[in-house]
This record gives structure tokens, sequence and C-alpha cells, in this order.
């Protein structure tokens, strides 16, 4: 198995196994009869600030847990994958930073999903390659706004029922986090790349 090939497999992992801990709590849910939501974030009151840590792990339906996974799996896979460095402290600080903000400033109801966190791993994906500006990171950010530049609309308040309030922090957050980690992950350039860079100054 060739290096590329570990480097994918590996990058796999951690949104995989996250991925699946969401699916076992949902079934669990379901099979239980309980009502976990409870647990997710309530801004302003203490015992919503476990929230914190549980939002983003919640669901309110197998519908809901579909449509946050499967860009939690493309995305977090890229962040792995070209980010390998840093990408464990990126993840970290998505997935707790927002919630910090939710919990201080949203709407007084429960704020669930791992919404928030797809929105800042895009965010960090796209300014990454703004900032970043080598081959690689622009890839990156342009395809990044082909698959998901609509999920703009989603950090303004639309419907009740969706905490666009997780939408925005988690969007801040992952302009933060390619502020803060621009330098981590340097970008080795190949040997073409070099050799085009010299016929245009030539």
């Amino acid at each position: 198995m060739n290096e590329e090939k570990k480097k994918l497999l590996k990058s796999l992992v951690i949104p995989s196994i996250f991925i699946l801990i969401l699916f076992a709590i949902e079934v669990f849910q379901k099979l239980t009869g309980m009502n976990l939501i409870i647990y997710g974030l309530y801004p302003r009151k203490i015992s919503g600030l476990i929230g914190i840590l549980a939002a983003p792990l919640l669901h309110v339906s197998y519908a809901h847990l579909i449509s946050n996974s499967i860009p939690l799996l493309f995305v977090g896979v890229g962040v792995s994958y070209f980010y390998p460095i840093s990408s464990n402290k990126i993840f970290i600080s998505i997935f707790l930073i927002p919630g910090i903000f939710v919990w201080l400033t949203g709407r007084p109801a429960y704020h669930v999903g791992a919404s928030g966190i797809d929105y800042g791993l895009v965010t960090f994906l796209f300014f990454s390659g703004l900032i970043r500006r080598d081959t690689r990171s622009i890839a990156l950010a342009l395809i990044v706004t082909l698959l998901y530049g609509s999920l703009i609309w989603g950090i303004f308040p639309q419907n009740d029922g969706i905490s666009w309030e997780y939408h925005l922090f988690g969007s801040l957050t992952g302009i933060f986090c390619a502020i803060i980690f621009r330098k981590s992950d340097a970008y080795k350039k190949y040997d073409w790349e070099d050799e085009e860079e010299t016929d245009e100054v030539n």
C-alpha cells in the first residue's frame, strides 16, 4: 500500500468514528424512547451548559442526522487528509467554540445537531484556500464553493426550527482556525509547479 492510500485511510478514521457515534446515539434514543434533546444546548441556563459538549452529538431525527453526516464525512476527511498536523486541534475548536457563543447569545430554545461542525469545517477549507494561496488550498476552496456554497444562507435567521446561530458561530470559528493554523501543514510543491513558476518569471 503506497503512502497516499495510507494517508487517505488514516484521514477516514476520526470522521468515520465520530459519525458512527452520532448514529449510535440516535439508535439508542429511538430504541429506548428517551428524549436526549433535553441535554441539548439551552442558552444562558446553567443546565444548558452540558449542551456545549452534548448538542453536536444529538439530532431530532434520522433525516436530520443523515443531512449533517454526509457533508461531515466529506469535509472531515478533507481536513484530516490535507491538514493532518493541525486537524485534531481544528476539530476540537469547531466542536467546542461555537457552542460557547450560542450559549451566550442564542435564542431561548434547545440547540442540537452537528451542522455547526459542518459549517466550521467548510469555512475552514474555503478560507484556508484564500489565505494560503497555494495550489492545493485554492483547489479545495473551489471544490468547497461548488459543493457547499449555498450553505451561506444558513447563517441567517430563516426557520425557527434551525439553529442559524450554530451555523454562524461554526462558520466564524472555521475562519478563526484558518487564520490561526495558516502556517501549519505547509504545502510542499511538486517539481512541476516550481518549473511552471520559473517559466512565468522567464
